[in-house]
């Protein structure tokens, strides 16, 4: 694929992100290729169904919470703790609730959540979660009842938006709340 033709795929899955969270899952496709400054038919070009830019914008986040664990991974040995709040932060920053809200309807009616058809995209950033949370365990940095399906729903619920009148009216509740979820989180039991 030219370099071009990347860049254009990744600017509609971007995009898709932001009309997801902002509009919700069943959105006109044609919201997001406005938004994407693309027509229909070039997004249909890159995502031939509604499932497919569903699953690539889903594979986009588990890279970015892949990429987020990898990266406090580096500074495991020498600083536990502080990878830990990076790492919470970077995935706060994702803003998860909104996107959580936005694809929800995907999930469609399953009872259980790992029989839906996205459950196997999503598995390797709960995996590396994982991995990491028993790795901050080990250091004493976290809970040890801790999961990665705990911190990701904490992590969705703190960033889910609010109406505007809410969000106007306690602004700061937001980043209180991740601030509680890590002291929280930290050592214990």
């Amino acid at each position: 694929m030219r370099a071009d033709a990347v860049r254009r795929r990744q600017n509609i899955i971007e995009h898709a992100k932001h009309v997801f969270a902002e509009r919700g899952g069943d959105v006109a496709l044609e919201a997001v290729a406005a938004a994407s400054g693309v027509g229909i038919a070039t997004l249909y070009r890159n995502f031939p169904s509604r499932e497919d830019l569903v699953r690539a914008v889903v594979q986009d986040t588990v890279e970015q919470i892949t990429g987020a664990v990898d990266e406090a991974g580096s500074a495991l040995d020498t600083d536990p703790s502080g990878a830990w709040k990076d790492l919470l932060s970077r995935l706060m920053s994702m803003k998860l609730g909104a996107l959580t809200d936005g694809l929800a309807l995907q999930a469609g009616s399953a009872r259980d959540l790992d029989s839906t058809p996205l459950a196997q995209v999503q598995q390797p950033a709960v995996d590396a979660l994982n991995s990491m949370l028993a790795e901050l365990n080990r250091h004493r940095a976290v809970r040890k009842d801790l999961t990665a399906l705990d911190v990701i729903v904490a992590v969705a619920t703190i960033t889910r938006p609010q109406v505007s009148p809410i969000r106007g009216a306690a602004p700061g509740v937001p980043e209180q709340l991740a601030e509680a979820y890590l002291l929280w989180s930290l050592g214990g039991s």
